[in-house]
C-alpha cells in the first residue's frame, strides 16, 4: 500500500511537472512570437519610411526640374530688354500730323496766302497799265505760291521727322528692339509727308493747278 502511495505521488508529480515544463515552454514560445512580431514590424516601418523618403525626395527632384524648365522658357521680366520710350512714338505720330496738315492746310499757308493776295492787290492798284495775266499773278498766283510753299515746307519737316525715327534705332543701343507700332507710325509720316511734297512742289510750279490762261 505504501508503495502505491508513492507512485502515485509520484506520478502526480510527474505530471504536474511536464505540465509545468509545456506552460513555460509555451510562454517561452509565446515570447519568441511576439519578439518576432515586433521586429517585424520595426522593419516594415522603416522600409516603408525609407520608400516614402525616397518618394519624397523623388517628387521634390521632378518639381525642381520642371521648375528649372520653366525658368528657362520664360526668363524673369527683369532680364528682358527695355523697349525704347514714348518719345520715338511721339515722333512717329508728329511726323503723321505735319504731312496731313501740308495736304489739308493750316492756318500758318491760310495767313501767308491771304497776306500775299492782300500785297498783290495794293501792288495793283499802284500799277496803272499791268496786263490781266500780271494782275492775276500778283494777286492770285503768288498767294496760292505761299500756300503751296507753307506746305512743302510742312511736309518736309514730318518727312524728315519721319526719317529720323526709322533710322534712330541704328544710333542707339543695340540691344534696344523698336516697337512695330513706332515703325508703322514713322512709315505712315514718310508717306503722307513724301505725298505732300511732291504735291507742294507741283502747285508751286504751276504744273498742278496753274493759273487760267488770259
Amino acid at each position: 500500500m505504501g508503495t502505491k502511495t508513492v507512485d502515485e505521488t509520484g506520478a502526480d508529480t510527474g505530471a504536474e511537472a511536464k505540465n509545468d515544463d509545456e506552460s513555460v515552454k509555451g510562454t517561452d514560445v509565446t515570447k519568441e512570437d511576439a519578439a518576432t512580431k515586433e521586429a517585424a514590424t520595426e522593419a516594415g516601418d522603416s522600409v516603408e519610411a525609407g520608400d516614402s523618403v525616397e518618394a519624397g525626395d523623388s517628387v521634390e527632384a521632378d518639381d525642381s526640374d520642371e521648375a528649372g524648365e520653366f525658368d528657362e522658357e520664360f526668363p524673369p521680366a527683369a532680364a528682358a530688354k527695355a523697349s525704347p520710350g514714348v518719345g520715338q512714338g511721339a515722333a512717329g505720330i508728329v511726323s503723321v500730323v505735319l504731312g496731313l496738315v501740308s495736304l489739308t492746310g493750316g492756318w500758318v499757308g491760310t495767313v501767308a496766302s491771304a497776306r500775299q493776295e492782300l500785297t498783290g492787290q495794293l501792288e495793283m492798284q499802284a500799277a496803272t497799265n499791268a496786263s490781266v495775266a500780271t494782275q492775276l499773278q500778283a494777286v492770285y498766283g503768288d498767294a496760292w505760291q505761299a500756300s503751296a510753299l507753307w506746305g512743302g515746307i510742312f511736309a518736309l519737316v514730318g518727312l524728315i521727322v519721319g526719317v529720323a525715327v526709322l533710322v534712330r534705332p541704328a544710333f542707339g543701343d543695340p540691344d534696344q528692339v523698336q516697337t512695330p507700332w513706332i515703325k508703322s507710325v514713322a512709315w505712315a509720316g514718310v508717306s503722307v509727308g513724301f505725298i505732300g511734297l511732291v504735291l507742294a512742289a507741283l502747285k508751286y510750279s504751276d504744273i498742278l493747278l496753274a493759273l487760267p490762261s488770259t
